[in-house]
């Protein structure tokens, strides 16, 4: 049996796509479409940020990325809160699992920082 290989950057793009689908079934209403266009920014950025980050220019560059990044999972795991509290997608099950998998993608990013920044 073979080992999986953990791949961050198609963890990161199968996150992207939970947040474009779990954007699309927010209500059709104002608060929906606010919430949709926020958290399709912030929820989809991570992927591309890490992307970048693997073609920095610098240690300081990677950092920078990571953390915009890390900035970005932030800002979605509060839209996530706000949806399961103000019970735009019910059952709140649907949302649950995605706002778990976005804190431990934050974790992941903070320890990638912290990691970089002690190895200099």
């Amino acid at each position: 049996m073979s080992k999986q290989k953990f791949d961050l950057e198609d963890r990161l793009v199968d996150y992207a796509v939970r947040i474009i689908k779990l954007a699309e079934s927010l209500p059709n209403l104002n608060i929906g479409q606010h919430i949709r266009g926020q958290i399709l920014r912030s929820g989809t950025s991570p992927a591309a940020n890490y992307g970048e980050a693997q073609s920095a220019e610098s240690t300081k560059d990677f950092i920078h990325k990571m953390k915009i990044g890390l900035k970005e999972l932030r800002e979605t795991n509060i839209w996530l809160k706000i949806i399961v509290r103000a019970e735009l997608i019910k059952p709140d099950t649907k949302v649950l699992p995605l706002l778990e998998e976005t804190e431990e993608l934050i974790a992941i990013f903070f320890k990638s920082i912290q990691t970089v920044k002690k190895r200099n």
